[in-house]
This record gives C-alpha cells, sequence and structure tokens, in this order.
C-alpha cells in the first residue's frame, strides 16, 4: 500500500528547473498529461496494441484449448508441455528470437526473398507496431490458453453427452454448451493478456521503433533520464486507475454470467 501511496503523493508535486522535488500540490501533471498530444497518442496507442494482442491470444489459445481438452485424448498431456515449455524461457531471449527473426537480414526476410515473393526486405516486419503486436501475441498466448483451458477442463462431459442425445449438431453444442461455461476462463484470459501487454516496455523497446513505443516507455525515461518523477507517477497512476477498472468490469461480467 505505502508505494501506491508515494505515487499518488508524487503525482501531484512538482520539479523545479534544478531538478528538484518541489513538494507543493498541483494539478500541472495531470494538465500535462491531457494537453500534450504525444502522451495521450502513446496512450491509445498502447490501448489499441494491447486489444490486438488480447484479440489475437484468445483467438489462438481458445481453439488450441479446445482441441486438448475434446480431441487431444492420449497426446493431452504432451501437447499441454509443449503450450508451457516457452514459459520456461527467458522473455528476453523471446523477444530477442523475434527481432532476430523479423530483422531485414533476419530468416522470415531471408526466407521470402529465397523464394521470390519479394525482392528487398520487408522493412515493416521489424521496428513496428507490428513486431510488438507479434511478440506480445506470441509471449502472451500462454496466459489466455491457461484459464480457458482450465475451464473447459472443469465443463461436465454430462453436458456435452446430454446435448448430442437431444439431437444437438456439434456446432450447437459448442455455442450452446461449451462456449457459455468457458466464458469466465475467456474472461480471465483476455484480462491477463491485456493487462499484461498494457504495461510491457521490454518488446516495444527492442521492436517497437519510434511507431511502436507504448506508455510504459515513456514512464520508464520519466523516472529514468528525464528524471520527472511526478509526472511519471501522474501516468502511472491514470493507467493503474484503468487496470484496476478493467479487473473490476472483468469481475463484475464473470458473477453475471456465472449467474446467469
Amino acid at each position: 500500500l505505502l508505494p501506491y501511496l508515494l505515487m499518488f503523493c508524487y503525482s501531484f508535486w512538482s520539479v523545479s528547473a534544478s531538478q528538484n522535488i518541489v513538494h507543493a500540490w498541483t494539478l500541472d501533471n495531470y494538465r500535462e498529461l491531457l494537453r500534450v498530444d504525444v502522451y495521450r497518442q502513446t496512450l491509445f496507442r498502447s490501448m489499441w496494441i494491447a486489444a490486438r494482442v488480447m484479440i489475437f491470444s484468445l483467438l489462438l489459445g481458445y481453439p488450441l484449448a479446445y482441441y486438448l481438452v475434446f480431441h487431444a485424448g492420449k497426446r493431452k498431456d504432451l501437447f499441454y508441455q509443449l503450450v508451457i515449455i516457452p514459459l520456461w524461457v527467458s522473455y528476453l531471449v523471446r523477444a530477442y528470437a523475434w527481432k532476430t527473426i523479423l530483422g531485414s537480414d533476419g530468416v522470415l526476410n531471408t526466407l521470402l526473398q529465397y523464394v521470390h515473393l519479394t525482392r528487398h526486405p520487408l522493412e515493416f516486419l521489424l521496428y513496428s507496431p507490428f513486431a510488438v503486436v507479434l511478440t506480445l501475441t506470441h509471449i502472451y498466448t500462454p496466459f489466455t490458453f491457461l484459464p480457458v483451458y482450465a475451464s473447459l477442463e472443469h465443463i461436465p462431459g454430462s453436458l456435452v453427452e446430454a446435448s448430442h442425445d437431444l439431437g444437438a449438431s456439434p456446432w450447437q453444442t459448442f455455442w450452446r454448451v461449451i462456449f457459455p461455461l468457458s466464458i469466465p476462463g475467456v474472461l480471465a484470459g483476455a484480462t491477463f493478456a491485456f493487462v499484461l501487454s498494457l504495461g510491457d516496455f521490454l518488446a516495444p523497446l527492442l521492436l517497437g521503433g519510434p511507431s511502436g513505443i507504448m506508455i510504459s516507455n515513456i514512464v520508464v525515461s520519466l523516472f529514468g533520464a528525464a528524471y520527472n518523477w511526478p509526472l511519471g507517477a501522474a501516468i502511472s497512476l491514470c493507467m493503474l486507475v484503468l487496470v484496476v477498472a478493467l479487473l473490476f468490469a472483468s469481475e463484475r461480467l464473470e458473477k453475471r454470467w456465472s449467474f446467469s
């Protein structure tokens, strides 16, 4: 609780011309956050990147979890371990791996030129929002897979069998029985992916370039070289409020869905 209290206090202080913290209460940091375009644009870009990572992670994680639970059979444990193995590898190693793959002389560009699909390296693959979204999707897909997998695992097989016995097609069984019961896992996975992506700073730093910088990179610079802790605290507090609101909304939706 104390760190959050300190962050709250710092957000209302300011920095003097001599780089000293002025312990006088002011709203200038929040005014600057709303007034300066780069802060607003970077915040919206960060939310858009996090939203895309959330969507793509669910599009990858949900079908994979569904296959493991209902169709993998004896290979379930093997496939489960294959999904979890990336979590054993350092985040930094995985980010650098994507940098190697997407670079101008990387694996992907070399392959595309070798098969004559492109004549020149595709510049948009690296140092762009595309690279950030792709890397974060790879990193955080296991975090969406796990809660979805847990939700699907807890669905009683008798409900699925009853649906089939009543003449429902596999597609109807999925949409009317399986998917509604897996919503708590979907909400948990979506929240994980969005919140973790929103606060990420390493992937944008390594692969984002000027167009892929996220709000966390600005916060790091404000607490570092810029030495503007009050403004950094104000931005951090706004992000914290946003994350708490998302967690609260996710919890309310999960309870309402479970009740219904």
